[in-house]
């Protein structure tokens, strides 16, 4: 492992593997950073009160960015407010929205303009009653205009069964990894098939959580988010106290190994790790246990084949 930024969070690897995109903050600034010179440059610097919470690679170089138009407080421009935005890779280049909400994060396929996202609807009668679906959606350019089209609702859950997130495509995008997050604070690992809908529970267990991150380019594994440690290490289990462990993809739930041990140390945790797609290393953030999820302070890569 070496560390790659001292501030930072939710990193995402360039398609050439040769740098690396993450939020200076929640609500904050997109910036990158180039791993052979370590230079970094702000992405969003040009816009005033820039309040972004994730910055992805686009296949063909451009960027998707989530967050809100302006900040209002945490929750309400998390998950109501947050919208996705088209960012040219250029020089200058402002976050264009697309008229899209989302709720939390979005899958991009790595090959094809294809993604993936959450929304949620609530009752403001009866807040028990809610809908949480997944959509998979083509991101085209009409001129020099970004839009999504061919919206697709592929999953849905009702009445807080649980919240699901869209994390990644593979098997040639015929395939999703999502997860779904109970009122229990208990992450599960699911996949579907996106030409037949079938479902697979790849975690097969509801007593911890374990949540997908970055997935494999062979796709046989997928790295996750995990609290299985606290079972010897002690303290409370959830999103708080996780470090992240490798799950092969076979649908037993039980070929699942531990990468990192940040959270043997008290306070401490490791979380939203991303392979690169060579397989050759993961970027992944130091956190702290007791801060709400996503927030972060500092890259670190983790080399598996350097």
């Amino acid at each position: 492992m070496e560390i790659l930024t001292h501030f930072g969070e939710r990193a995402d690897i360039s398609p050439d593997n040769k740098s690396i995109a993450f939020m200076a903050k929640s609500f904050g600034d997109a910036m990158t950073i180039d791993l052979k010179t370590r230079t970094i440059r702000c992405l969003t610097c040009n816009v005033p009160a820039a309040a972004f919470l994730r910055v992805m690679h686009l296949p063909n170089g451009d960027y998707l960015l989530t967050g809100p138009d302006h900040f209002e407080d945490a929750t309400i421009s998390r998950v109501r407010d947050s919208e996705l935005w088209f960012l040219r890779n250029q020089r200058g280049a402002k976050p264009i929205k697309l008229g899209q909400k989302i709720s939390a994060g979005l899958a991009i396929s790595k090959k094809t303009l294809k993604v993936a996202f959450t929304q949620e609807y609530r009752s403001e009668s009866d807040p028990s009653r809610s809908t949480s679906e997944l959509v998979v959606a083509d991101l085209i350019m009409s001129g020099n205009k970004p839009m999504l089209t061919n919206q697709k609702k592929v999953y849905r859950v009702e009445n807080q069964t649980c919240s699901l997130e869209a994390q990644d495509f593979y098997d040639n995008d015929r395939q999703l990894i999502f997860f779904c997050y109970n009122p229990a604070q208990k992450a599960t690992v699911m996949a579907i098939d996106l030409q037949t809908g079938q479902l697979t529970d790849q975690s097969k267990t509801t007593e911890t959580h374990t949540e997908p991150e970055g997935i494999f380019a062979n796709a046989n594994y997928v790295t996750v988010e995990s609290d299985r440690q606290v079972a010897w290490l002690g303290g409370k289990t959830g999103p708080g106290n996780i470090d992240i462990w490798k799950l092969k993809l076979d649908g037993t739930g039980k070929n699942i190994e531990r990468l990192t041990h940040f959270n043997d140390y008290e306070g401490c945790k490791a979380s939203n790790s991303v392979v690169s797609t060579d397989g050759k290393f993961m970027a992944f953030q130091s956190a702290k246990s007791s801060d709400p999820a996503g927030v972060g302070y500092g890259v670190l890569l983790y080399w598996f084949n350097k």
